[in-house]
């Protein structure tokens, strides 16, 4: 059986290489390394031969401790890779936070599919990357015209590994305008683009694409032999150990950059396109109704400088007099994507008050996710925001549900890795907080609701 798995995990903010022991589901070695957009070249793009060093660097390291039997891959979405037939980049891997092609936003929306097709929203810059190849084929024809294949994100990094070119369900399915989820094939934008031809065989989350190049055996110290498996988006990751071993109906809600809410047997609802709801494709391939907002990044601009430190007494203060944020501190995505942001009742708030006002409103955002979603049953946090007692309290209380503050360090990580097991997870461990009792956390979830629905 296989136990210790390397798993590359590619964030927004973060680029990990972590390495999982899968007999007590944990990580038992971390690399981290700041990931941001480089803004020399044609546009803001991803530094892909900086990460690589990292990813090579760090299996090197971790195995020389610990062998490593098995490699993983999950990363975030919207981010697609045009490359040659060498495998080789055509073009830079666009930044998703790339304005570019807003400019074009007009004739792409008359060609891309309707929401009932494909459950992607219409969002701003590259969030769709629909967008941004059709950006791309416009501005940069001749090196469009060179790229032999659109990898997905966690399949290019496989590419490299291995040399075989894959593509799969979860990235593909992650709000890009390319899949339709209830056909599970490609959506109408790619065959009236020409794109088909670009599109690689799709293969499943836990397919082993092969060994790592011999090259690269050499290199790391590695087993020529070591597996390398398709890999996944990083929120279906979060979501796959309770795919196989919760009982529906639940909600997992994946913490990092992004703040997204997956809902799996939850209450049939119709998604509102308009307040960033969406359909995912899990890594089993079923449509999973999911909404989301850029928590991660409001907390870190909204605490930068400022202490985390609070206590009891400051929670008392800020659910008596009510002192509260509103929507949106990052604007142009999430329930509520056009709202200004806004603090009532700030009068004389230290910096304890003040973090935990922040913390329930990031609770408060994810809450109004989970009822666009139709979530029912327990509430799952992975990821950072599970080690915030202020969140998922107000979580709990505004759902009126229990909430399981996973252990994982990185719930992404632990469902990665068992893309390279046939091991069954037992029921997601963690603290479990249930709802408040007293009217007082009640009463400022009821104020808060009604001050955002009012505000704009």
């Amino acid at each position: 059986m296989t136990r210790h798995v390397a798993v590359i995990d590619i964030g927004k903010t973060n680029a990990k290489v972590a390495l999982v022991d899968l007999a007590d589901m944990r990580e038992v070695a971390l690399r981290r390394m700041a990931n941001a957009p480089v803004a020399d070249g044609p546009y803001p793009h991803h530094d892909v031969e900086l990460l690589w060093s990292f990813i090579l660097d760090s299996l090197t390291g971790i195995n020389r401790k610990q062998r490593i039997e098995a490699i993983s891959i999950t990363t975030h979405g919207a981010t697609g890779v045009l490359v040659d037939a060498a495998g080789e980049l055509s073009l830079p891997v666009l930044d998703y936070e790339f304005t570019g092609p807003d400019a074009l936003a007009q004739d792409y929306d008359a060609i891309r599919p309707a929401f009932a097709e494909t459950g992607t929203p219409r969002l701003p810059v590259g969030l769709n990357l629909g967008a941004q190849l059709f950006w791309q084929q416009r501005n940069f024809p001749a090196e469009f015209a060179k790229a032999a294949a659109m990898l997905m994100y966690p399949q290019y990094w496989a590419l490299r590994l291995t040399g075989v070119a894959a593509n799969e369900v979860t990235s593909l399915g992650c709000h890009t305008d390319l899949w339709n989820p209830w056909k599970a094939d490609f959506s109408s934008l790619v065959d009236k683009m020409g794109w088909r031809r670009l599109m690689t065989p799709v293969r499943p989350a836990k397919d082993q694409l092969g060994p790592i190049l011999p090259e690269l055996a050499t290199r790391t110290g590695l087993d020529p032999q070591t597996p390398v498996f398709c890999g996944l988006h990083d929120s279906n990751a979060s979501l796959l150990p309770h795919l196989l071993s919760d009982t529906p109906p639940f909600s997992v809600v994946s913490t990092g950059t992004w703040v997204v809410s997956m809902a799996v047997g939850g209450n049939t609802i119709a998604l509102d396109a308009a307040r960033d709801t969406l359909v995912n494709v899990n890594a089993l391939g079923d449509p999973v109704p999911s909404a989301r907002f850029m928590g991660g990044r409001e907390f870190s601009l909204l605490t930068e400088g400022h202490s985390e430190d609070w206590t009891e007494a400051d929670v008392a203060t800020v659910l008596s007099g009510k002192t509260s944020l509103l929507p949106s501190t990052q604007q142009g995505s999430g329930p509520f994507p056009y709202h200004t942001a806004a603090w009532l009742n700030t009068d004389g708030i230290n910096n304890g008050q003040r973090f935990a006002a922040i913390s329930f409103y990031l609770a408060l955002m994810t809450a109004t996710c989970l009822d666009l979603i139709g979530a029912n049953g327990s509430t799952i946090v992975e990821g950072p925001f599970a080690r915030n007692r202020l969140f998922t309290r107000m979580l709990a209380a505004a759902t009126a549900r229990a909430v399981t503050a996973s252990e994982a360090a990185t719930g992404t990580s632990i469902g990665a890795a068992l893309l390279a097991s046939d091991h069954r997870p037992a029921q997601g461990k963690g603290e479990r907080i249930e709802p408040p009792a007293g009217p007082v956390w009640a009463n400022y979830v009821r104020a808060w609701r009604a001050a955002a629905d009012t505000h704009s």
